[in-house]
């Protein structure tokens, strides 16, 4: 239980809740809605009950609760008003809380009552638009300020590609090819990212087609070995680090020479990293995405 983050600063409450560090303190001292500790050296800090008290609160004055009234409720009844709220609306929400406690906690337990609660009432793809895909945001932007480990978001990212690969099992399994359209999916050298990539080919399944995942870390050259086999081929890649920014350009273009020789043949890319690109200029076979959602629709 060592590696489990149980001490938290304001600034980490800010990150992880979004509520500001001020309003925070005035919560705590007007309403007494927190108790912070000290460490033997009198710094400042808050505990793990702390935090998912404050996610609770949060949740009920996004929900329309005064801060007065969340502040006279029994502090043990929290928890159940926020349940019986989430069932009501809003369960995006209040998911996307519990799969952070789970990430700080390394709890699969509560990943899984979490994710098999959303399947009452989602499928699985609204799940990943609804849930993983802000959830995924925000935990880029906690690894950044360093809110939380490379641990903590390796541990939510495993899980959420397990999901993905079992409900993409489910559609190969009984997989009818509808035609002769195939789909190739990898990513750049070096680049590892890849669960958005992997949710655009559970859909492009899910849609009847043929979808070839190459995965991670994939030289352009290979690539040339699937026109042997497919003559109406679509690669996608997704571009989050790699190629690094003044390498974007000089790859397109080396893609475009190697791969992209017959009008039948597209490539689609989408990720951070062609923010900057001159998205006009781009050979007419290449098609830049802004989002999963926008090439999904696509399909």
């Amino acid at each position: 239980m060592n590696n489990i983050k149980s001490q938290f600063s304001i600034k980490d409450l800010e990150n992880l809740t979004g509520i500001k560090a001020h309003t925070i303190r005035i919560w705590e001292k007007r309403y007494n809605l927190l108790e912070p500790k000290r460490t033997e050296t009198n710094i400042r800090y808050y505990d793990l009950a702390n935090f998912q008290k404050l996610l609770n609160v949060s949740y009920l004055n996004n929900n329309g609760y005064k801060i007065s009234k969340i502040a006279t409720i029994d502090e043990t009844k929290i928890p159940k008003v926020v349940r019986e709220i989430a069932t009501e609306n809003n369960i995006e929400s209040h998911a996307i809380n519990s799969f952070k406690l789970a990430m700080l906690n390394f709890d699969q337990s509560l990943f899984y009552k979490t994710y098999e609660s959303l399947l009452k009432e989602k499928e699985f793809s609204e799940i990943f638009y609804d849930i993983f895909i802000p959830l995924l945001t925000e935990i880029g932007l906690l690894w950044q300020t360093n809110t939380i480990t490379p641990a903590h978001e390796h541990f939510i990212t495993s899980l959420i590609r397990q999901k993905i690969l079992i409900n993409t099992e489910k559609i190969q399994a009984n997989q009818i090819n509808k035609s002769n359209r195939t789909f190739v999916l990898y990513l750049p050298d070096n680049e590892i990212h890849e669960l958005g990539l992997m949710f655009i080919n559970h859909e492009i399944v899910s849609k009847g087609y043929q979808s070839i995942f190459l995965g991670q870390s994939v030289p352009i050259e290979s690539l040339t070995e699937l026109q042997q086999y497919y003559q109406n081929i679509t690669y996608i890649s997704y571009f989050t680090i790699k190629p690094e920014k003044d390498e974007v350009e000089n790859y397109i273009d080396k893609f475009n020479n190697f791969i992209l020789k017959t009008d039948n043949t597209k490539f689609w890319i989408l990720g951070q990293m062609l923010n900057v690109l001159n998205l006009k200029s781009l050979p007419k076979n290449v098609t830049p995405f802004k989002s999963i959602k926008t090439l999904t629709d696509q399909l």
